[in-house]
């Protein structure tokens, strides 16, 4: 049990290097402060709404994937797994060649997201239903969780735990955020300027390795195609 839990926590530490997240809320906190408002609704409703995606796809599935497709009556084929993989990826690989264009102004509809707590939620939700499927860490943070038979007794409590310690960057920034000494100011401030220095460029990375790695896939399971 002692080796399982050290063994979720280093994918724990690894699955929380996420730029993604910790850029989101950094710029929640920003969008806050220019608003004169306090940053900790917005940011606590984006991590809560991620936090029970992620929860919710981890309980299921280590209850087994028969288990969801079953309790909607869905067969998931060999080919619909194939030309799902082929489509994700395709929009993966779209979505990375996007330019990012400079605008004077944001778009209305964005303000509107990033001033309503239950709008950035609901992100916070898609970002984790988008995300949940194909962090690897996660993944295998799962598969090691879901091998004992019988399961461990507490093994709900070790899937929460897991996605908690997986957000505590994002937490760390909406913390600093709300502290006014230097000091967590000064860190909150180089953590901003590394997620605004590299943040978009290896978000785009991961977005085109996963997009290939889905085609590849796809295109080992060609058969499927036809």
């Amino acid at each position: 049990m002692i080796a399982l839990l050290l063994a979720l926590a280093g994918f724990a530490f690894i699955d929380s290097l996420d730029l993604l997240l910790v850029g989101v809320t950094a710029a929640i906190v920003v969008d806050s402060r220019l608003a004169r408002k306090s940053p900790v609704p917005g940011g606590a409703s984006f991590i809560a709404g991620v936090f029970a995606v992620t929860t919710t796809f981890g309980l299921l599935a280590v209850l087994g994937i028969d288990f969801l497709t079953d309790l909607v009556d869905f067969e998931l084929t060999p080919t619909i797994r194939t030309w799902g993989a082929l489509g994700f990826g395709l929009v993966l690989l779209v979505i990375a060649a996007v330019p990012a264009g400079a605008q004077a102004e944001p778009p209305a509809w964005t303000v509107t997201i990033r001033r309503r707590p239950w709008l950035l939620g609901m992100a916070g939700m898609v970002i984790g239903l988008a995300q949940a499927p194909t962090a690897i860490p996660y993944l295998a943070g799962l598969a090691l969780i879901s091998a004992p038979d019988p399961l461990p007794s507490v093994w709900p409590l070790i899937v929460i735990a897991y996605c908690a310690l997986a957000l505590l960057p994002p937490l760390v920034v909406l913390a600093l955020a709300t502290r006014r000494t230097r000091r967590a100011q000064r860190v909150y401030r180089s953590i901003l300027r590394v997620v605004t220095s590299y943040g978009p460029l290896s978000v785009r990375i991961v977005f085109v390795l996963l997009g290939l790695g889905l085609i590849g896939a796809a295109a080992l399971d060609y058969e499927h195609l036809w």
